[in-house]
């Protein structure tokens, strides 16, 4: 054996530098419409990766936002792998207070909407070790100064107050293109503010086969380059008029029983003209209910708007409760049956990593081969 050349890193990163450019993003909105053509005729040829860290329980912005296209694609045929990130829960905490719960409470609602586990593989990062042992060869193909410019690493460091950062929040890039890489998926749902950290999981995947060179076949690279799917997701705001988010205690949660979906609602953050418009600039706590009641009815919501007309908000909040609970009945009744029995769940789980597990071990076996570290 001779040992491979040594690619010097390129701190520029051009590739990272150009990821928001106008010229990367047409490319990438060009490819992505290309993969959505490809999806309708050979879906077979596409592995997802997508998941969730487990920090609190899913709500309408998830659904609409990612879970239901994650079922869309599943049922195409594209081989579907969710990951629940338990592990990226402590990058930025400094506790895992009520992991198990959460962990099961996101598994559950993954079924209930229509995740099935004979098609999609669905496990917990900390449950498969050679994906994580991934992250050791991965971090010697990253320079400190290309993490520290990573959006998500960026905002962190800002957001801090002076707290010293951890190091695992610090290597996060690198921890998501293990998870990507691993199981060799190709294509990832993403938005556009998350093509940075799509373009880290390219340049990894680049640079080891460029360092290290391949496996088994020495035609094509151990790591396939994978591309976005891009999706307009719908921006829909907390009850309290902000970003909708778990930590913010605002959002409508996918496990809530009818009334206290209702209860929810009736707080909802509105105005006080009485005629409803839809108008999410002038008007986006009424605008946001307005669109919540399109996603679940089908309807446009201007047309939903102009049937409420002089009614208030009163009644545009019970239409909008109405069309969710009518909506999310079967995932409440699919859900609470997984919630009456636990140890089903905890089978469930366990076939995923199982299966997980099977994944990464070949790939750290090709890892091991293409960096001539097999010894037996």
């Amino acid at each position: 054996m001779t040992d491979a050349p040594v690619t010097p890193l390129d701190d520029s990163s051009e590739a990272l530098a150009d990821s928001t450019s106008a010229a990367s993003l047409a490319r990438s909105v060009a490819r992505s419409a290309e993969i959505e053509r490809q999806l309708e005729t050979d879906p077979g040829q596409f592995r997802m990766l997508t998941g969730d860290r487990p920090t609190g329980h899913l709500h309408l912005g998830h659904y609409f936002g990612s879970l239901r296209n994650r079922v869309a694609l599943q049922d195409k045929g594209v081989d579907t792998f969710v990951l629940i990130a338990d592990y990226q829960v402590i990058t930025d905490r400094d506790g895992v207070d009520l992991m198990q719960e959460r962990v099961f409470s996101l598994l559950a609602d993954y079924l209930a909407i229509g995740l099935d586990p004979a098609r999609t593989t669905i496990f917990a990062h900390s449950q498969v070790p050679a994906l994580n042992q991934l992250m050791l060869p991965f971090l010697s193909l990253v320079t400190d100064s290309e993490l520290r410019r990573n959006p998500t690493v960026k905002a962190e460091q800002e957001a801090t107050g002076g707290r010293p950062m951890s190091g695992l929040m610090l290597t996060y890039p690198v921890h998501q293109a293990a998870d990507i890489l691993f199981c060799k998926a190709n294509v990832v749902p993403v938005g556009k503010d998350q093509l940075p950290h799509l373009e880290q999981t390219r340049v990894v995947a680049r640079r080891f086969d460029e360092r290290y060179g391949r496996a088994g076949d020495k035609s094509a690279p151990v790591f396939p380059a994978p591309d976005a799917l891009l999706s307009e997701v719908p921006n829909l705001l907390g009850t309290d008029g902000t970003k909708m988010s778990k930590s913010r205690g605002n959002t409508i949660e996918l496990r809530m029983s009818a009334d206290e979906t209702a209860k929810v609602l009736k707080k909802a953050v509105t105005d006080s003209d009485r005629h409803i418009t839809y108008d999410p600039q002038a008007r986006p706590g009424v605008s946001n209910l307005l669109q919540i009641a399109g996603l679940t009815t089908g309807r446009d919501p201007r047309a939903v708007a102009e049937e409420i007309g002089d009614g208030g908000s009163g009644t545009l909040k019970k239409l909008v409760t109405e069309a969710v609970n009518e909506y999310f009945a079967p995932v409440r009744a699919r859900r609470a049956e997984l919630d009456a029995d636990p140890a089903e769940l905890r089978r469930l789980l366990a076939e995923g990593n199982a299966r997980a597990n099977a994944v990464a071990d070949a790939t750290l076996d090709e890892v091991r081969e293409a960096m001539q570290m097999v010894y037996a």
